[in-house]
């Protein structure tokens, strides 16, 4: 009888149900997920990945949208002058504001740190970046208008540059044509008269063009030093407004109740060349003493009718630029000064307190040991600031009057002004908007790549 030998089956595996719930958790966690990231995702493919596919491909067709051109957008885009212009703006804008930001925002964190109230002074930098970009471009505007009645700016530049130097009360005054004193206009402005005077004469030097309202308050009659006699040795006369309020009066004569013109510089000529110079009174009355025998003309100094000053024009061409980018600072400084003040705050004492004892002074504390340790945080900021000052719009564009708009367009207003703002031409802008984002992505990469190492 032969034995047969039946081995036996292993017996299965024995279930683990952990593991198997933990899948199912897991795979439900992961469907969660999803759900939870599904509206994010959704509205960074609506607002930002469909945008950016849509205008590299608009920026290949030409500005009615139907015909391909290629790369013939990116090649105008260097070859107009304007566009060359917001290149260069932002070029500037992206040097100058960022380190001008990040270094005072460094200097007020130090400095913050020092004072008594630093969260009230702290709270008052950082309010600007409450307001709006609109806002803050209008109160700008109305603060670099060049009226000094308008703009603060002009009108503190008037009042310290006339504590200084005076300007003229007699801006609009002129030589009446045809008067009896022969007074000719010289190239310069000022008033020669034609027929010379002698010592122990005089003349009436009549002026019009200034309204009786605008005349000084200590403007006196003119009558009575017109009748006033000049010594021998003298050379008198008046200067006087040629006008008598209510009609009547002959031109080129004083007649009753036309005012002299005070503090109006004369001149006396002889061969050209001026001998003596004085000011007239209140009567308008001037005279020279002491002067030699033979003719003499008499001169009104251009400066007598200078117009007043009037300022520095911000907006203009030259400064428009610059202008706009203090009023960038004013908006920012808030914050760099915050994001700076918190790295400070991090900082180790017993470094700083360390190199005190060592004999070290504040500047070099401040040199040697503050700024290397806040080099991270100084270069977030920095980069930060970059790609914010490269989509700069709002400012520029509210700010910038019309007539100097060119002058100061950077890339976000060029690409504005080209597709909606009378270009019509969106190709072109959807072109230059391609160039910023070009511009603005490697910033960005910077700035994630060094948050990432931050993080571990």
């Amino acid at each position: 009888m032969t034995a047969t030998l039946v081995k036996e089956a292993s017996p299965p595996a024995p279930s683990h149900p952990d593991r198997a719930r933990r899948r199912r958790l897991r795979r439900r966690g992961r469907i969660v997920a999803v759900l939870f990231v599904l509206p994010a995702l959704l509205l960074l493919g609506a607002l930002v990945v469909y945008p950016v596919l849509f205008s590299v491909g608009r920026s290949l067709f030409d500005a009615s949208g139907t015909r391909f051109v290629g790369g013939e957008n990116y090649l105008e885009m260097f070859r107009d002058p304007v566009t060359l212009k917001a290149v260069r703006n932002t070029a500037i804008w992206v040097v100058i504001a960022p380190t001008l930001l990040t270094g005072l925002g460094l200097i007020l964190a130090v400095l913050v740190e020092k004072i008594r109230w630093a969260t009230a002074f702290k709270l008052l930098l950082f309010m600007p970046m409450a307001v709006s970009f609109l806002a803050a471009g209008i109160v700008f505007r109305l603060a670099y208008d060049e009226d000094p009645d308008k703009g603060v700016l002009n009108a503190a530049v008037v009042s310290v540059h006339d504590t200084f130097k005076g300007s003229s009360s007699y801006p609009t005054a002129r030589a009446r044509e045809g008067d009896g004193a022969g007074l000719t206009k010289e190239a310069d402005g000022s008033y020669v008269t034609g027929a010379d005077v002698s010592p122990g004469g005089t003349a009436a030097l009549g002026l019009v063009g200034v309204a009786p309202k605008d005349l000084p308050g200590e403007a006196a009659p003119a009558s009575p030093a017109a009748s006033r006699e000049a010594a021998p040795d003298e050379v008198g006369g008046v200067v006087y407004l040629d006008f008598t309020p209510g009609g009547g009066g002959e031109p080129g004569r004083v007649d009753e109740g036309e005012n002299g013109l005070p503090g109006m510089k004369v001149e006396a000529l002889r061969d050209g060349r001026t001998v003596a110079s004085t000011t007239t009174g209140a009567d308008g009355s001037f005279r020279f003493t002491g002067l030699d025998d033979g003719p003499y003309a008499l001169k009104l100094p251009a400066e007598n009718f200078a117009p007043p000053y009037q300022g520095i024009s911000w907006l203009g061409p030259t400064l428009v630029t610059p202008a706009i980018i203090g009023a960038y600072l004013w908006i920012w400084t808030g914050f760099a000064m915050v994001l700076i003040g918190a790295g400070l705050s991090a900082l180790p004492r017993d470094a700083l307190e360390a190199a005190r004892m060592d004999g070290a002074n504040e500047w070099q504390i401040f040199r040697r040991i503050t700024v290397p340790l806040l080099a991270p945080v100084l270069t977030v900021v920095f980069v930060t600031l970059v790609i914010n000052v490269m989509k700069v719009f709002d400012l520029v564009y509210i700010i910038a009057p019309g007539p100097v708009q060119e002058d100061a367009t950077v890339l976000a207003t060029q690409m504005w002004l080209v597709s909606f703002g009378g270009g019509n031409d969106q190709g072109l802008g959807s072109a230059l908007g391609v160039l910023l984002l070009l511009l603005v992505v490697p910033a960005m990469a910077f700035n994630v790549r060094r948050f990432r190492r931050s993080q571990r």
